[in-house]
């Protein structure tokens, strides 16, 4: 055997290097997008995109290694849709806050998660949390997704008298994007890899042929990281105002993580009694380059649910991450081209995204009301007042205040009471901001 075999244990896994680094390319292409749309979504909080672009690139490449060196999964990880929509649009744009103590936030949200990860008391506050909440915070993320890439896309636009209506769809940029998007959806149904990031590719070479925009290469050196590069505003994050923010990134964090991991592994079929033997080791890896990330200059880094597809592809082992970490890296150099692709090219990748994540409301008790209300809740306040922590807010008020005025308040677990009080002392003495 071998010395990368047996630190991987390729043939204990039943697979073989050739396997494991065609797994990770497939897994890499399902989910490289992400090097154009983080840019793009952060950059609307008035962060530095090319420095963005790096600080992706690098905190995927991290999260990826530590992963496959430490934890062994062939899970790959990157800044999380969603979290990026709510660190931009929700906290700078819609809080006011600065990017600065966004940044700290998320560094904050990571070192809690990292130590509820290294006390083993995630499974307790995960099991605590109602599943009808939990499926609701990614449903609602989605609907959230939804209203921004609509707005980018110029389907949507803002009206005086109804607060929203259709755009313009007579606008080249619009009528590219719609291309797009059905151009990505077509794809995916027909098991094309890298889907998402044809469609953004073609869109954005549309867009120089009909839309005016301009060229500026494909290939160059790495921007500088120095933008962003230990930027984070520990201090400000750790303002009374803002610990909601840290709240809700690490809510969503846990539960990204967590049902990622799981969901993966068991698609490999890692699982071992319905658990995860390096469950921990992949919580302190995904934990680890949250705060990694926020040093940077990034949102939330995450495992990627399009892991799946390099599982699909045969990967077993944690070299396919590292295969996936070594891709990213040689992304830095394709900088011009990243800078090139504009926010309606984007959009058709945002809106799809977003469709996949409502399907999670198919497992609510809709029968039960107790459940199936506060998830609609926590789903709908979320694009409604164009907030994450509104809806993560209203969703475990709701569930609380709903079970105890129909007498089942013992179904309530403690940390559903924990939280809904936070968010009712945020509201009733800070305020709605």
């Amino acid at each position: 055997m071998s010395a990368m075999d047996r630190f991987f244990k390729l043939t204990e896994q039943g697979t073989d290097v050739r396997t494991e680094l065609l797994a990770g390319l497939t897994t890499f292409l399902t989910m490289a997008y992400i090097i154009f749309v983080n840019p793009s979504i952060l950059g609307d909080a008035g962060m530095p995109k090319d420095a963005v672009f790096v600080a992706t690139c690098i905190a995927a490449a991290l999260g990826s290694l530590v992963m496959g060196l430490y934890a062994n999964y062939p899970i790959a990880m990157a800044p999380g849709m969603g979290l990026n929509a709510y660190f931009a649009y929700g906290v700078v744009k819609g809080m006011g806050y600065s990017w600065e103590a966004a940044l700290g936030a998320v560094c904050i949200s990571g070192i809690l998660f990292l130590i509820v990860s290294v006390l083993r008391i995630r499974e307790m506050i995960v099991n605590g949390i109602p599943h009808s909440v939990r499926t609701a915070i990614t449903a609602g993320i989605g609907l959230f997704l939804a209203i921004i890439s609509l707005k980018n896309a110029g389907i949507v636009a803002a009206h005086p008298a109804t607060f929203i209506t259709l755009g313009d769809l007579h606008k080249t940029t619009t009528v590219l994007a719609i291309i797009g998007f059905f151009l990505i959806v077509a794809l995916d149904r027909l098991r094309v890899k890298g889907a998402i990031l044809i469609g953004i590719i073609v869109v954005t070479i549309l867009s120089f042929v009909f839309a005016g925009n301009k060229f500026a290469g494909l290939v160059s050196a790495p921007p500088s990281l120095a933008p962003t590069l230990f930027k984070l505003d520990i201090s400000a994050a750790l303002s009374i105002g803002i610990l909601n923010v840290v709240l809700v990134f690490f809510l969503v964090e846990l539960f990204d993580a967590t049902g990622t991991l799981m969901g993966v592994a068991a698609r490999a079929g890692l699982l071992k009694a319905g658990k995860m033997d390096r469950l921990n080791k992949a919580l302190m890896a995904d934990s680890s380059a949250i705060v990694a990330g926020s040093f940077l200059g990034t949102s939330s880094t995450t495992a990627y649910i399009e892991s799946a597809a390099g599982v699909q592809a045969g990967g077993r082992t944690g070299l396919t991450a590292v295969a996936v970490a070594v891709l990213f890296l040689a992304c830095l150099f394709i900088a011009p081209l990243a800078g090139a692709v504009p926010a309606y090219a984007t959009a058709p990748a945002l809106f799809f995204v977003s469709c996949l994540m409502l399907r999670e409301l198919a497992d609510l008790q809709w029968d039960d009301t107790t459940e199936s209300v506060p998830a609609v809740i926590t789903a709908l306040m979320m694009p409604f007042t164009y907030s994450i922590a509104n809806g993560v807010a209203f969703g475990f008020v709701s569930y609380a205040g709903l079970k105890l005025f129909t007498g089942r308040a013992k179904e309530v677990p403690l940390i559903v009471w924990i939280i809904a009080a936070i968010f009712i002392f945020r509201y009733v003495y800070l305020g709605a901001e």
